[in-house]
C-alpha cells in the first residue's frame, strides 16, 4: 500500500470534512465577517463586489458566490502562479445544498447497474486495485464568466474563475464498465451522486454520456487530485472526469453508474444545460423557440494573469505580459497578444505542454502608450479554432469564449 492508499484507508466518517464544522454552520458563521474584504469582479451589469472567504473546510482564500449550495470562485491571481490550480483554491460548484457532511470509506460503494451482465457494488478498496491512469485536464463550469454577459442573464454571476486545472488520478471508466459487462444495444451511461435535492420532488442531479464516449479510455473515475486525495468539496471520495467537456458532466461524489438501453430523457439531460444549436451557441438577446442541444465540448480561451484589470503602472516603452490558455477539447497551438485594441498582434512563447486538456502558460511582450492600454490575448487550438473577437449571447450564459481584454493604465 503506497502513501496515497494508506491516506485514503485512514479516512473514516469521523474525520472527512467535519474536522472543523458542518458545511452550513461553517459558511453561515463566517458570512457576517466576510464583508470586511471584498473583491470587484468588474461585471458590466453591476453588483460586482463579492466577499472573500476562508471559512470552508479544506479551502483557502476564495471568492464567495453562494453559501447554500457552496459556490466558490478561484481568484485570478492564483492562475498566474502555476498552470495547475492548488486544491485549496480550486473552484467549487454544487447544484443541491444537501451534501453529505461525512463519508465512511469502509461502507461507501460505487454501484454499476442497468443494461449490464453483472451488476456491481464496488468498494473504494476494490476501486484502488484497478489499473490507474493520470491526466491533466481543465475543469470549467459551463457558466464560467456568466457575469460578463450583456445583457445580463439569470444564474450565478461568475467572473472568470469558475475553472481549474489539475492532474487527476484514477481509473478508466471503460475498465469499470468492462467488469460489469455492457450488454449489446447500450446507448448511454448515466451518472448519479450523493448530493440530494432540498425541494420535494426535485430531480436528483444526474448526467449522461453516449456509450462510445464513456468507453473512449479517457473518461475517468478519479480519487486523486494534484497528488492528494480529492478535497471533500471537489467530490471526495471519487468523481467523474470528462476531459475536454464542461464540468456539468464531471459528477462529484459519484456513487452510481447506470448503463441505459436508450437516451437519458430525465431533467438534467433533457431540459437543463441546453445550448442553442447555432454556431458558437449564439443567439440574439431575447430570442426564443430556437433549437437546442445539451452542452458538450469546451472551446479555446485565454486570459492575461500577470497584471489585474485596471492596474496602474509606471510608463515603459514595453512590458512583459503572461497568462494561461486552454484549447478546449484539444491542445493549445498558439497565443497572440495585442495592446492596441487588436490592430497589431505579437507572438508569445508557450510554456511546457502538460497535455492537450491542460492549461498552458504563455508569455510575451507588448508596447505601451501613456494612458489606458487594452491588452488582449487570443488562443488558437490545435484544431485551428481561434477565439472570436465578439462575445456571444444565450439565455443560459453558457460557453463564453471571446477574446478577453485587460486594461492597464500607464502613467
Amino acid at each position: 500500500m503506497d502513501n496515497f492508499d494508506a491516506g485514503l484507508a485512514s479516512e473514516t466518517s469521523r474525520r472527512r470534512f467535519l474536522r472543523h464544522a458542518a458545511l452550513g454552520s461553517a459558511g453561515l458563521a463566517a458570512a457576517p465577517a466576510l464583508a470586511q474584504q471584498l473583491v470587484d469582479l468588474k461585471l458590466p451589469g453591476g453588483n460586482a463586489e463579492r466577499p472573500m472567504t476562508s471559512a470552508f473546510p479544506g479551502k483557502g482564500s476564495m471568492i464567495l458566490q453562494r453559501v447554500h449550495p457552496p459556490l466558490l470562485e478561484t481568484p485570478m491571481d492564483v492562475f498566474d502562479k502555476s498552470v495547475f490550480t492548488p486544491n485549496d483554491q480550486f473552484f467549487v460548484r454544487w447544484h443541491w445544498a444537501d451534501i453529505p457532511t461525512s463519508i465512511d470509506v469502509e461502507t461507501f460503494r460505487l454501484n454499476v447497474f442497468g443494461h449490464v451482465n453483472r451488476p456491481l457494488s464496488i468498494s473504494l478498496a476494490q476501486l484502488l486495485r484497478l489499473p490507474r491512469v493520470e491526466m491533466a485536464a481543465v475543469n470549467q463550469c459551463s457558466g464560467n464568466s456568466r457575469g460578463l454577459f450583456q445583457p445580463r442573464v439569470a444564474g450565478a454571476q461568475w467572473g472568470n474563475g469558475a475553472m481549474g486545472n489539475a492532474k487527476w488520478l484514477g481509473v478508466r471508466l471503460r475498465d469499470v464498465l468492462d467488469l460489469a459487462g455492457v450488454k449489446a444495444g447500450a446507448v448511454q451511461v448515466r451518472f448519479g451522486a450523493l448530493d440530494q435535492p432540498v425541494v420535494a420532488g426535485a430531480p436528483d442531479f444526474e448526467k449522461a454520456l453516449d456509450i462510445d464516449h464513456a468507453r473512449d479510455g479517457e473518461v475517468m473515475i478519479a480519487f486523486g487530485m494534484n497528488g492528494e486525495q480529492l478535497p471533500f468539496l471537489n467530490g471526495f471520495p471519487c468523481r467523474l472526469i470528462v476531459p475536454g467537456w464542461y464540468s456539468t458532466y464531471w459528477v462529484k461524489m459519484l456513487n452510481s453508474i447506470e448503463v441505459l438501453p436508450g437516451p437519458d430523457d430525465q431533467y438534467w439531460m433533457a431540459k437543463a444545460y441546453k445550448i442553442p444549436a447555432t454556431p458558437g451557441a449564439n443567439v440574439a438577446p431575447g430570442a426564443k423557440d430556437f433549437p437546442t442541444v445539451p452542452i458538450n465540448r469546451m472551446i479555446p480561451r485565454s486570459w492575461m494573469t500577470s497584471l489585474p484589470d485596471g492596474q496602474a503602472i509606471a510608463y515603459e516603452a514595453s512590458i512583459p505580459v503572461g497568462g494561461i490558455a486552454m484549447g478546449g477539447d484539444c491542445g493549445v497551438a498558439k497565443v497572440d497578444v495585442s495592446s492596441d485594441g487588436g490592430r497589431t498582434w505579437y507572438k508569445t512563447m508557450l510554456g511546457a505542454d502538460e497535455g492537450r486538456y491542460s492549461f498552458r502558460r504563455w508569455d510575451g511582450r507588448v508596447p505601451l502608450r501613456r494612458g489606458p492600454n487594452p491588452i488582449m490575448a487570443r488562443c488558437w487550438n490545435t484544431n485551428g479554432v481561434a477565439q472570436p473577437i465578439k462575445p456571444i449571447w444565450n439565455p443560459g450564459g453558457f460557453m463564453r469564449g471571446n477574446i478577453e481584454t485587460t486594461t492597464i493604465i500607464a502613467a
